[in-house]
C-alpha cells in the first residue's frame, strides 16, 4: 500500500511539473506576441545591471516615488524607517521597484542605499526586521509584473539586509514555502513565521494557507504540523503576534471558480489564534482556533494596512472592498475605499475606532501636540502631514483588473482635486460619536470650508479640533516607530482609474501607540 501512494505521489508531483512547464512556454510566446521580453530575460537583465555596482553607496534623496505593494518596515534599534520594493503603474506601463531606503526620522530626510547583489524587483513581498547582528531586514517572496501586467513572476527566495555593513545576502535554504506573494510574515523570537499568500500565472491561481518557521539561528525551514480548525487559504489577511507567543489572524481575500469557470472573490471577515501545542518540544506543532471578536469591527475589506505597537495593540488602516460593477461588460470590480484608521486590543481581540484630532501644518509640528482625554475607543493623537517634495511625476493610474484602460487619462492634478473632494465630501457626511461611560465625544460636519478646522466640544467642555484623516487607499504601507505612526503611499481609485500614491503622514501620539 505504502509503495502505490508513492507511486501516486510520484506521479502526481511529474504532471504537476510538465503542466508547469507547458504553461511556462505558452507564456513566453504570448510575451513575445505582445513585443515584452520573458522574465527570465528581464531577470537576466537586472542581474546584469546589479553586478555592475562594485561599492555600496548611500545617496540624500527625494522621497521614493508613488507605489503600492511595498513594505515599510520601523528599524529595529535606529529612529528609521526601512521602505523597499514596490510597484507602479502610470496609465501604460508597470515599473517594478527593488530599491531600498532609509527615513531618518530626526531629520526628517530619505537615503537610498545603492549596492551589488540586491534582490530583483518586486512586489507583495513581506518584511520583517530585528535586530541580531547589528540589525537585518528579511525580506521573502513577491511578485514581478509584465509591462502590461497580463502575466506574473512569483518568487520563493529570500534574503536578508545588514543594516550595520548595508549588505544584502541570498540566503539559499531548501524545503520552504512554494513561490507566493500577498503572504504574510512576522518575526517570532528568534524565527519567522510565513503564512499563506497566492500563486497565479494568468492561466492557474492557487491560494495557500500552510505555514512555515524559518530559523535565524540554523537558517533552516520548517514545514508546521498544524491541528484544529484554521483560516482557510487566503492573502492579504491581517498577521500579528500576540502576548502569549502566538499570532492573531484575520480577514483576507482568495478567489474560487465559480459556475462555467468564472472565478468569483471572496472577501474574509473572520480571526483565528495560532498558539504552540502545549507539551511539544519540538516546537513544529501548533494549534489553530477561532476567535470570537468584540467592539467596532472594521466592515469587510481587503489590501488594509497593519502596524504592530509595542505591547498588545496593532493598528490598521484602510483598505477596499470589491463588488462586482454592473455596469461593466466585461465583468470587471467596482472599489469602495476606506481611510478609516482601527485600533485592534491583541489581548480581549477587540476593535475600536480610532478617533483623530485634526492638525494639518504645512510641515510637522516642532513639538507635539496633545489633548488628554480619558476615553477607551479616541485616540489621544495628531495627524500631521510630512512634507513630500520633488516633482510630479505623468498621468498615474493603475487598472487593478489588470487590464489596460484605453479611455481618457486624468492628469495627476485632476485625480487629486477629485481624491480632496471626496475627503471634503466624506468630512461633511461623517458624524462619529464616541462614550466610554465618561466622555461623549462627538465629532460633526465641518462648519468652515478649504479643510480648515472649526471647533468642537465634548459634554466635558473640552475644545478639540475636527477629524482628519488621509484619503482613502489600499495597500499602503504603515509602520509604528517610537509612539509615532506612519503611513505612506499606496493606492486608490476613481471610476475604474487609479492614481498611486506617495504622500507621507506621521500619527503622533504618545501612551496610545506606545
Amino acid at each position: 500500500m505504502g509503495k502505490k501512494d508513492k507511486k501516486k505521489g510520484s506521479g502526481a508531483a511529474k504532471t504537476a511539473a510538465k503542466t508547469e512547464k507547458k504553461a511556462n512556454l505558452k507564456l513566453k510566446k504570448e510575451l513575445v506576441a505582445k513585443g515584452e521580453e520573458d522574465f527570465d530575460t528581464l531577470l537576466a537583465k537586472f542581474a546584469a545591471e546589479d553586478a555592475a555596482l562594485n561599492t555600496v553607496k548611500e545617496e540624500v534623496v527625494s522621497p521614493p516615488g508613488r507605489r503600492s505593494c511595498f513594505t515599510l518596515t520601523p528599524h529595529p534599534s535606529q529612529d528609521q524607517l526601512i521602505l523597499f520594493g514596490g510597484e507602479y503603474f502610470n496609465g501604460s506601463k508597470t515599473m517594478m521597484y527593488n530599491d531600498l531606503f532609509l527615513y531618518h526620522i530626526k531629520h526628517d530626510r530619505w537615503v537610498q542605499v545603492l549596492g551589488p547583489h540586491s534582490p530583483p524587483p518586486r512586489s507583495g513581498h513581506q518584511a520583517v526586521a530585528v535586530a541580531r547582528g547589528g540589525g537585518q531586514l528579511w525580506i521573502f517572496g513577491g511578485e514581478f509584473s509584465s509591462v502590461t501586467q497580463s502575466h506574473f513572476y512569483h518568487f520563493k527566495d529570500l534574503w536578508v539586509f545588514h543594516l550595520s555593513e548595508n549588505k544584502w545576502e541570498k540566503v539559499t535554504a531548501g524545503g520552504g514555502p512554494s513561490a507566493r506573494s500577498g503572504h504574510r510574515m512576522t518575526a517570532l523570537g528568534n524565527q519567522l513565521l510565513v503564512f499563506g499568500g497566492f500563486h497565479d500565472n494568468g492561466i492557474h491561481f492557487r491560494y495557500h494557507n500552510d505555514l512555515y518557521l524559518f530559523s535565524l539561528d540554523d537558517r533552516k525551514w520548517t514545514k508546521l504540523a498544524v491541528v484544529g480548525n484554521g483560516p482557510c487559504p487566503r492573502s492579504g489577511c491581517l498577521l500579528t503576534p500576540v502576548p502569549n507567543g502566538g499570532v492573531l489572524l484575520g480577514g483576507g481575500y482568495s478567489k474560487e471558480t465559480a459556475k462555467k469557470d468564472e472565478e468569483k472573490g471572496v472577501t474574509h471577515t473572520d480571526m483565528f489564534l495560532l498558539t504552540p501545542e502545549k507539551h511539544d518540544k519540538s516546537g513544529n506543532r501548533w494549534k489553530w482556533q477561532s476567535v470570537r471578536q468584540s467592539g467596532v469591527r472594521p466592515s469587510p475589506r481587503c489590501g488594509a494596512s497593519l502596524a504592530a505597537g509595542t505591547g498588545e495593540r496593532a493598528y490598521i488602516f484602510g483598505g477596499v472592498y470589491d463588488q462586482e460593477d454592473e455596469d461593466d461588460d466585461e465583468g470587471g470590480l467596482k472599489g469602495t475605499f476606506y481611510n478609516d484608521l482601527f485600533l485592534l486590543d491583541l489581548k480581549k481581540v477587540a476593535w475600536h475606532t480610532g478617533c483623530l484630532l485634526l492638525f494639518t501644518p504645512p510641515a510637522p509640528p516642532e513639538k507635539n501636540w496633545r489633548r488628554r482625554i480619558r476615553a477607551s475607543n479616541f485616540i489621544e493623537a495628531v495627524l500631521a502631514r510630512v512634507t513630500v517634495s520633488g516633482k510630479k511625476g505623468e498621468s498615474e493610474k493603475k487598472n487593478r483588473r489588470k487590464k489596460k484602460d484605453h479611455g481618457e487619462e486624468e492628469s495627476d492634478e485632476e485625480m487629486e482635486e477629485k481624491m480632496e473632494s471626496l475627503k471634503v465630501a466624506e468630512e461633511a457626511k461623517k458624524k462619529v460619536v464616541s462614550d466610554d461611560g465618561v466622555f461623549t465625544v462627538t465629532v460633526g460636519p465641518s462648519s468652515s470650508a478649504g479643510g480648515q478646522a472649526s471647533s468642537n466640544q465634548t459634554n466635558t467642555g473640552v475644545s478639540y479640533p475636527e477629524v482628519f484623516v488621509p484619503p482613502p487607499r489600499m495597500n499602503a504601507g504603515v509602520a509604528v516607530k517610537r509612539g509615532t505612526l506612519y503611513l505612506y503611499g499606496g493606492m486608490f481609485e476613481d471610476n475604474h482609474k487609479q492614481l498611486t500614491l506617495n504622500d507621507f503622514y506621521a500619527l503622533v501620539a504618545g501612551s496610545h501607540l506606545n
